[in-house]
């Protein structure tokens, strides 16, 4: 049952405050309802030893002073792991402690006094880019962000198709790249997950980086344009040195590129033969990688779908921002 009954229409008919939990920083915004331009918009990075506490804490000073001492009407909410949407529980987060079984809709609910929806980010963005950006007109669209993880989202008819347990759309938890046996399966990557082989293991920002680290470890007679713009500090190198080297045509720096790219482009591949989408939006930072990137991306997932099925894999057009406007969208259409 939706939560909004208790709350007026009038309520309803004020700013709409966005709230986006990631990974590496803290996004807030408020609009009118019905516009698309912000109000006002705010991000913080995030440090590396921050815990729910701190998420949580910072995200509400953020948001107060986005709202200056008006109430909002409604509340949407992007957060940055698995997300029980129904009864708005944070479940945890794969990159943040202490977010354990959180109630964060119960808590954002209490603090503001208005209604609260809260979604996993993938989900979110998904929504964002299926009312607001590259899903526009479509029936159906697969949403995949790729930056310091891989997750998905998968909006059918205009809403989120969140599965039994809200668990849908986690691509980044697919097998990005099948073992040779079970006894070489630890010869992979492990994910955060607890399984090898994963896609966000292997195609995420910190994957890309971790892979080019080694690679060069290894070939030290490969990788000078990569070792150059990381000024010779291996754990200066990240998935964004890595696209720009290969970008100026670094070999190595194209491997690391391309075996993320392959990596990802199965998961979406078995993905598109399970659900078949009419769309696959792909946003994130490391989708920014050039179209070299793309190519192996579009490749590798047609080879690991059947012929007879549509792979239209295109660029997220929100940016940044789309699990921002998803979380707008998401605060103006009731749960069913």
């Amino acid at each position: 049952m939706s939560h909004r009954g208790a709350f007026s229409v009038v309520e309803m008919q004020g700013l709409i405050l966005a709230l986006d939990y990631g990974g590496t920083q803290l996004s807030a915004a408020i609009v009118a309802p019905g516009a698309r331009q912000w109000l006002d918009l705010a991000r913080v990075p995030s440090p590396p030893a921050k815990d729910a506490r701190y998420d949580y804490d910072t995200m509400l000073a953020l948001a107060r002073k986005l709202l200056n001492d008006r109430k909002p009407g409604a509340i949407g909410v992007s957060f940055g792991g698995p997300v029980d949407a129904a009864r708005g529980l944070v479940l945890l987060s794969h990159h943040v402690p202490a977010w354990e079984n959180v109630p964060l809709r119960d808590r954002l609910q209490k603090e503001f006094g208005v209604p609260v929806s809260i979604e996993n980010d993938a989900n979110v963005a998904a929504l964002g880019e299926c009312k607001f950006g590259a899903g526009q007109g479509c029936g159906s669209l697969l949403y995949v962000t790729v930056s310091t993880g891989v997750g998905g989202g998968w909006v059918l008819d205009g809403r989120i198709c969140h599965g039994a347990d809200s668990m849908a759309g986690e691509i980044g938890h697919t097998i990005g790249k099948p073992p040779a046996n079970l006894e070489t399966r630890d010869r992979l990557p492990l994910c955060p997950c607890g399984r090898y082989g994963c896609v966000e293991a292997l195609a995420c920002g910190p994957a890309i980086a971790r892979d080019a680290r080694q690679r060069l470890i290894a070939e030290p007679n490969r990788g000078a344009k990569l070792r150059a713009l990381a000024q010779g500090n291996l754990d200066a190198v990240s998935a964004e040195t890595v696209s720009r080297a290969a970008s100026d045509g670094d070999e190595l720096a194209l491997e690391v590129l391309h075996d993320a790219a392959h990596a990802l482009g199965f998961g979406i591949g078995t993905a598109v033969t399970l659900i078949n989408p009419e769309r696959v939006a792909i946003g994130g930072g490391v989708s920014k990688s050039g179209e070299s990137w793309w190519r192996a991306v579009r490749e590798s997932a047609r080879a690991n779908t059947l012929p007879q099925m549509r792979v239209d894999i295109v660029p997220a057009a929100l940016g940044d921002d789309a699990p921002l406007w998803g979380a707008v969208a998401l605060a103006q259409v009731p749960m069913r």
